[in-house]
């Protein structure tokens, strides 16, 4: 396993649509373990392959809080066969958007079918920060941001935090 260097807003491949995978194979559960180790390392409960540049439909996610034992999903190709119409609304991060949050509002209970670890399908329901997470990593998949559920005015004052920080790093690494 590897640790993949996390991609920062704002950077257009962030925006970019993935493609479906053919199969869970050797080289999809790689990047699955890949994608694991990193988030763990990161750390953070959710992370999308296009978020280490890979424009791929594969997410993982691992809810499980600190001290208690992991239960990572590893997800490919994952698709919404139903939504709740309740809401649940979180205070949203992203590893991609370090050290911003805002409150998004999602469907609480999501009915998901993917492509697990084995290149099974699965069809699981979900609710809670489990489903909002999930829905968090698969707008990543379709190239959408936390951010660009906020209002434009919210969006563009972290956008422009994360392109000034952006800038004082590229500086900072010239300057060295």
């Amino acid at each position: 396993m590897a640790l993949l260097p996390i991609i920062t807003a704002p950077d257009p491949r962030l925006k970019l649509a993935a493609e479906p995978v053919k199969a869970v194979d050797a080289v999809v559960r790689r990047l699955m373990d890949d994608l694991l180790e990193t988030m763990y390392d990161a750390p953070g409960i959710g992370l999308a392959a296009p978020q280490v540049g890979v424009q791929r439909r594969v997410l993982v996610v691992d809810i499980a809080r600190e001290g208690e034992k992991p239960q990572p999903l590893k997800i490919a190709n994952p698709e919404i066969l139903w939504r709740s119409e309740e809401l649940a609304t979180y205070s949203e991060g992203c590893l991609s958007l370090p050290e911003h949050y805002a409150d998004v509002s999602r469907p609480a209970r999501i009915r998901l079918r993917y492509l697990d670890y084995q290149n099974e399908i699965r069809e699981v329901e979900m609710e809670g920060l489990l489903a909002t997470c999930v829905q968090h990593e698969m707008d990543h998949l379709d190239g959408v941001l936390f951010v660009d559920h906020l209002s434009p005015l919210k969006r563009n004052i972290i956008l422009r935090k994360l392109a000034k920080l952006k800038r004082q790093k590229t500086a900072e690494t010239v300057g060295a």
